[in-house]
């Protein structure tokens, strides 16, 4: 069921109780001075933290939409994230890289930051998380293609079960021209590998 992107008093209420409860499981005093705060900070914590759940993509985006004559690549890179990972509500972060070949109408740059905060404001798998903005960046330009690279580095994976700190995901989703031209696709792949220009 989805929600408005704030949560009701009633939910706020419903979720500090259910985080003083997993306190008292995990054999704690809710009550104790450091801990008094805490349901209620958790519950505003996890309201930002999954505000993505309330913003519809293509409402935020299609007022930011303009006709172009280009036909040139757009290359959106390095645009930090934070998302919970829904295996074991931990967090994973990284950086995203979208790309687009236009056919008449291009996005504010801006927005695009603002369409990988709607999907990792949720709880997340990366994989659908990269897939997601693919498909809609496609969806509302109609674009030649698009191509969208994520790199990450799990929570769960580096305090539990493995535990490995320098290990990372790499996911990527291409479609249209980048999936089906090999040149398109190294050329967007070999920009994001290269740094920020001097200007």
């Amino acid at each position: 069921m989805k929600r408005g992107e704030k949560l009701t008093e009633a939910q706020k209420d419903e979720l500090q109780k259910s985080v003083q409860r997993v306190i008292e499981i995990m054999g704690d005093d809710p009550k104790r001075d450091g801990l008094k705060k805490t349901p209620k900070r958790v519950a505003e914590a996890w309201e930002f933290l999954t505000k993505g759940y309330g913003q519809d993509p293509k409402v935020i985006l299609n007022s930011a939409l303009f006709d172009s004559d280009s036909d040139d690549m757009v290359i959106v890179k390095d645009i930090d994230f934070y998302s919970m990972c829904e295996h074991h509500m931990l967090p994973f972060f990284g950086r995203v890289h979208i790309a687009y070949l236009p056919a008449g109408k291009i996005i504010g740059l801006s927005k695009l930051p603002r369409l990988v905060d709607i999907f990792a404001r949720r709880l997340q798998v990366q994989e659908r998380m990269t897939t997601e903005i693919a498909k809609t960046v496609q969806d509302l330009l109609t674009a030649r293609g698009v191509g969208v690279v994520i790199e990450a580095q799990h929570l769960c994976m580096m305090m539990r079960g493995v535990e490995k700190q320098n290990s990372y995901a790499l996911t990527s989703a291409m479609m249209g021209r980048f999936r089906k031209d090999g040149r398109t696709r190294g050329e967007f792949l070999d920009l994001i590998r290269h740094g920020r220009i001097s200007v």
